[in-house]
């Protein structure tokens, strides 16, 4: 399964390496990325730091110059806006790529979507009658893809994202409204119960795009058809009070710069800017500006990296860790170098709980979405993270024992919650269980794993949590659920034994796909469940050996940069996936033996953690419709992860060999 030497040292590059050399260097690059975690660590959480966005930067420009120009905008906020035009502008200037184009981050390739929102962003704004050279450029790149042919290639029969860029294209005067496909935005009129039997040609999450942009195409292009022009007119006004029924405390839909830009130019492009609707998403837009005057993709991620980082902190022991009390938060958090999870820590994830039912998605109480924020969104993959992060932790000092009776509860209504989104495949969704086979409606290995391992954390606390919340899945229930989901897993399982995932990528694959995530996401379930000798978990540890780089790493590619900015001269591997890779091997029995490919990928990422690269995220993460982002966070949560993986095996080998010389 995975190889192994028939001695505890290997010779590599002349050097002798044995398992008491690599545990002090993994020891000292663990304290360095702990420190490095804990310098980042705001108020018992982690809030990270998204990559500035080109195509959040365009939209956010197009949406606040259709504002200006539709009188919408109200007096104390027409200077903010004017400068937040320019200043936007200039920034989509100093990104444009070598090839005329841009990519969705500053680390992205250049591609159709992005490049065509910024060349609509410039026409809406008058910047392009400033800087002729670039929006040429930028024109010449289009043009030579393929432009419209090229955006329908790279989204198929997902109208979710076309529909938006042809739409922003159509109210900059770059496309005929002919070419916008009509949305039927009368469906969001419908009971929210009944949208996924709908049959929507957008995914779940784009309802309010789909209000919006429909309404803005019937207002420039009514269909011929009187019937249905007629039903259209009658469901103006239902499907704005939708919208506006659908809209955060924040403003944002999903805290997304795009989404939330979409919606509002639309609805200034046909004089509704003046709407309340329409003024929430102004200022929501200009709050969500980064210093730099660029927009994220999103607000930020801060419940998905605490949970994460909870869960990679719990992998030095075996052992649950303890939680600081109450009395001790402040000190403990000014004094130590690892970062302490406090009280403050579990009662600001419990908090992030969603209480009611979900007025975007219709998801009933108990799951998590990605940030505190308002307008975050239960999801398959954030609700099984929280579940993970407080199975780990430590709550039975006498002075917790209340949040622990809080953990518990919410522990059972997030595990029903789980139960009840799973697939008829036996895979879980993101948002909605059975909405359509669009891509991102679809169950996800990823999140399937994701869903079986917290089962299992909590499978043998079961009876406690019933006590604290009576609808707790019972054993039968949860066991049966996982049962499907193995079985959901085998299937997707690829030929060559990997698994793809549905919201991370790589962007130097031809598919844009990372088998590297995905096969490492799965490889952790299967761990947990401990099935490592099944056969698909053979075949995905196989795929991952084989898989491993000339430089020891693994996924990355060409666009791979580190250190100010330069491509490293021996390394074109990426943090985030080798520490993912290393973590899945190490929990299937990787330190078991002094192995080849663990050390030569130790090696690796002690290496880049020394040269100080903890900070150079990469663009592996997919946001809604393929939009790509970086997560500062991810380089350091991911590595501790792996590391603290590496050490309890090795501390657990040391101390099982040292119980059997004393007997």
């Amino acid at each position: 399964m995975i190889e192994s030497v028939t001695s505890e040292t290997l010779i590599q590059d002349g050097a002798i390496l044995t398992v008491d050399s690599m545990h002090d260097r993994i020891l000292r690059a663990w304290a360095k990325t702990a420190e490095c975690l804990n310098g980042q660590m705001r108020n018992g959480h982690w809030t990270g730091e998204l990559s500035t966005s080109a195509l959040s930067t365009a939209t956010a420009v197009s949406a606040l110059s259709l504002c200006r120009t539709h009188n919408c905008l109200a007096e104390e906020v027409r200077a903010s806006v004017d400068q937040a035009i320019e200043v936007g502008c200039r920034w989509l200037a100093e990104h444009q790529h070598a090839d005329g184009g841009f990519g969705d981050t500053d680390r992205s390739h250049s591609n159709i979507a992005t490049s065509l929102l910024v060349r609509a962003a410039w026409e809406l704004a008058g910047f392009n009658q400033r800087s002729i050279a670039q929006m040429e450029a930028a024109e010449r790149y289009i043009d030579s893809i393929g432009k419209w042919d090229a955006l329908k290639r790279r989204y198929g029969k997902d109208k979710t994202f076309v529909v938006p860029i042809l739409t922003n294209c159509a109210l900059a005067g770059l496309a005929n409204w002919k070419q916008v496909p009509a949305l039927p935005f009368e469906a969001a009129w419908l009971p929210q119960s009944w949208y996924r039997l709908a049959r929507m040609p957008v995914v779940s999450y784009a309802v309010p795009a789909l209000v919006a942009m429909g309404q803005a195409k019937y207002f420039f292009q009514p269909p011929l058809n009187p019937a249905l022009r007629f039903l259209r007119r009658q469901a103006i006004e239902p499907t704005l009070r939708v919208l506006s029924k659908m809209q955060p405390d924040s403003g944002g839909y999903l805290e997304a710069v795009p989404l939330t830009s979409f919606v509002l130019m639309s609805l200034a492009a046909v004089d509704n800017g003046h709407l309340p609707v329409a003024q929430h998403c102004i200022r929501f837009v200009l709050d969500s500006r980064l210093e730099d005057g660029s927009w994220p993709i999103d607000t930020n991620l801060a419940t998905w990296l605490t949970s994460s980082a909870v869960v990679a902190l719990g992998r030095r022991s075996e052992t649950p860790m303890k939680v600081v009390v109450e009395s001790a938060d402040a000190g403990a958090a000014a004094c130590e170098q690892v970062p302490a999870i406090t009280s403050r820590t579990v009662r600001w994830l419990l908090g992030c709980q969603h209480r009611r039912r979900h007025p975007f998605t219709g998801a009933m109480p108990g799951g998590w979405g990605w940030t505190d924020l308002s307008g975050a969104v239960p999801d398959a993959d954030d609700t099984p993270a929280a579940l993970l992060a407080l199975a780990s932790l430590d709550l039975t000092e006498p002075q917790l024992m209340r949040l622990e009776r809080q953990s518990f509860a919410a522990a059972g209504e997030g595990l029903r919650w789980l139960t009840e989104l799973q697939n008829r495949d036996g895979g879980w969704p993101t948002f909605c269980r059975g909405w359509g086979k669009l891509p991102f409606d679809r169950s996800g290995t990823d999140l399937t794993a994701h869903a079986l391992r917290a089962f299992h954390s909590w499978l043998p606390r079961l009876e406690q949590l019933r006590r604290e919340h009576s609808a707790t899945p019972s054993t039968n229930e949860i066991e049966a659920a996982m049962r499907r989901g193995r079985k959901y897993l085998a299937r997707r399982q690829q030929p060559d034994g990997s698994w793809l995932p549905l919201w991370f990528g790589n962007q130097d694959q031809v598919a844009e796909e990372n088998p590297t995530y995905g096969t490492a996401k799965v490889l952790l379930a299967y761990a947990d469940l401990a099935l490592v000798d099944e056969s698909p978990a053979k075949a995905g540890i196989e795929f991952l050996l084989k898989s491993q780089n000339c430089d020891g790493g693994w996924g990355g590619g060409p666009s791979v940069k580190y250190k100010g900015g330069a491509p490293d001269a021996t390394s074109s591997s990426s943090i985030e996936e080798t520490a993912l890779a290393l973590e899945a091997l190490v929990q299937c029995g990787g330190v078991t033996m002094c192995t080849p490919t663990i050390i030569r990928g130790l090696e690796w990422l002690a290496n880049t953690i020394e040269r100080g690269n903890l900070d150079c995220s990469w663009p592996i993460g997919f946001y809604f419709a393929k939009l790509w982002y970086h997560e500062r966070l991810y380089p350091a949560i991911f590595s501790l992860g792996a590391l603290g993986a590496v050490l309890q095996r090795i501390e657990l080998t040391k101390l099982r060999t040292q119980c059997r010389v004393s007997e």
